[in-house]
């Protein structure tokens, strides 16, 4: 006995439709609940990354005003020790009259004194460094490395004296000599001229001397006043 379907093909079809209707408005719904909990999570991420941004961007702007003021300072320090060294380099390490005097204290019998010129001036190597030392600034400022003209800590002052006198004889000139060269206070004595001198019908060797002030001289006060005493024996009063 064959089946025979009662329900019209047009309630088949209309039942078909609404449900392929209901089943793509569910995974319509599906889809835009995705698309909009994307959305959420965007925005949530964008305004978490937002006020980190600005979080690092309030910390970099505190690291550069720290390091600004930390080039400040250090400018400042190199300002300082500059004038530190200059002040320290202009300063007298030994007063001129105990220097004299210890010059006087060191004249054999029969040497006389007759001019002591001091001459003061920046030394060939500190010159030097200034030079490189500019041209490392210039290295830095343009954001260069040049490391070999980076300049040396080391900077000063060197006193030069040129000392002349009489003697009665080159046998005197080259013990005053030894003497100078024992000094703690003078370093690289050397002859420059001894010519032969006529006075009141006497001969004298009239010699002319260089040497360089030593730069490291720690008098104490005891030593002055040594040195002083001695010097009351000879002409110069100190």
């Amino acid at each position: 006995m064959s089946n025979i379907n009662f329900v019209p093909d047009d309630y088949i079809q209309s039942n078909e439709s609404r449900r392929a209707n209901l089943m793509c408005l569910v995974l319509f719904s599906v889809v835009m609940a995705g698309l909009g909990g994307s959305f959420v999570t965007i925005k949530i991420r964008q305004r978490a990354c937002g006020a980190q941004e600005m979080l690092v961007n309030k910390k970099m702007a505190r690291m550069e005003e720290s390091i600004k003021k930390y080039e400040e300072l250090q400018t400042r320090r190199k300002e300082m020790m500059r004038t530190a060294l200059t002040t320290a380099d202009l300063l007298e390490p030994v007063p001129r009259s105990v220097l004299l005097a210890s010059l006087t204290n060191s004249l054999p019998p029969g040497v006389s004194l007759l001019r002591l010129d001091m001459i003061q001036k920046e030394a060939p190597k500190a010159a030097a460094d200034r030079v490189a030392k500019t041209k490392y600034e210039a290295a830095q400022e343009k954001g260069g490395s040049d490391s070999e003209a980076r300049p040396s800590a080391e900077k000063g002052l060197e006193t030069r004296m040129e000392i002349e006198g009489i003697a009665p004889s080159d046998l005197q000139v080259a013990a005053y000599i030894e003497h100078l060269g024992n000094s703690v206070l003078v370093d690289n004595v050397a002859l420059v001229e001894s010519q032969e001198k006529k006075i009141d019908n006497n001969t004298f060797r009239q010699f002319k001397l260089t040497a360089m002030l030593s730069k490291e001289v720690h008098l104490t006060k005891d030593d002055v006043d040594q040195i002083r005493a001695k010097a009351q024996q000879s002409v110069y009063q100190f």
